[in-house]
């Protein structure tokens, strides 16, 4: 690892289940876990917010959701953007189309990035960070409205999803175009927040192999690593459960877990 390469480790889904919330704590106290991104309409969410009251020096933010997922003020207040049961569905794609140009689904956004935002204030955390589940924050409007409403709330920095191809070559992998188109718009959600005065690490890592990082392909990412700061995020869990194997079936998060705390020393 390049000595002028800062490295932040990161977890998401914090709140989502009990393992995961576990996972999140004792990677921090025993691996080399810095932060963590809070769903905070999750089932374990008040799980979570419990540990992280006695982890005061883990960085916790807002783990937005906006997409297969549980929203805070449910359907009867966004009957355009969450199904009967409050969620919103998966269909990431149709959904940002509906997000860019139904009027509607645009003030329910923005009532719903409102009410998380408050929700996370009323734990009495302070706010580290923002970013959003599978992304969400790529999309213009949504990055518009996270960064206008999160200022409101003291937001400082965000997580700009800008994974370097150059980099993936470098540790053996194959970045397709996808890989480069995402790196090349992620330029213009980091403009935004420059201009927000917001800050952001330089890099990002843990996209390409979401669910996959392994401590063999985290060794690798740490083997070229550019200079700047690099955020490498995780979704660890200390053990499989119901509800990980619906939501992500084909996830490794307790390897995941297993890595953060293998490359403590090393980090």
């Amino acid at each position: 690892m390049r000595s002028d390469a800062e490295v932040i480790f990161s977890a998401d889904d914090f709140g989502l289940t009990d393992s995961v919330n576990e996972a999140v704590e004792r990677a921090h106290l025993e691996g080399a876990l810095t932060q963590a991104s809070l769903m905070v309409a999750a089932p374990a969410a008040a799980d979570a917010v419990a540990r992280a009251r006695r982890l005061p020096s883990l960085n916790v933010g807002l783990h937005l959701v906006l997409v297969e997922g549980d929203s805070v003020l449910g359907h009867t207040a966004l009957p355009t953007i969450t199904g009967a049961d409050g969620r919103f569905g998966a269909d990431q794609v149709a959904r940002g189309f509906r997000y860019f140009f139904s009027p509607a689904a645009r003030r329910e956004l923005a009532a719903e990035i409102r009410a998380q935002f408050e929700a996370f204030a009323a734990t009495g955390l302070t706010l580290h960070h923002a970013d959003s589940h599978k992304h969400m924050h790529m999309h213009p409007t949504v990055a518009s409205l996270m960064i206008r409403i999160g200022r409101e709330f003291g937001l400082r920095r965000i997580r700009v999803p800008a994974e370097p191809p150059a980099v993936l070559r470098a540790s053996g992998d194959r970045p397709g175009f996808p890989a480069h188109a995402l790196y090349a718009w992620s330029r213009v959600i980091r403009a935004q927040a420059s201009r927000a005065g917001l800050s952001s690490p330089d890099h990002i890592l843990g996209i390409r192999r979401s669910g996959h990082m392994t401590p063999e392909r985290v060794n690798a990412y740490l083997e070229v690593l550019p200079s700047g700061s690099t955020e490498i995020y995780f979704h660890p869990a200390t053990r499989r459960c119901r509800d990980l194997e619906r939501l992500m079936p084909d996830y490794e998060h307790v390897a995941e877990f297993e890595a953060l705390c293998a490359i403590r020393d090393r980090a």
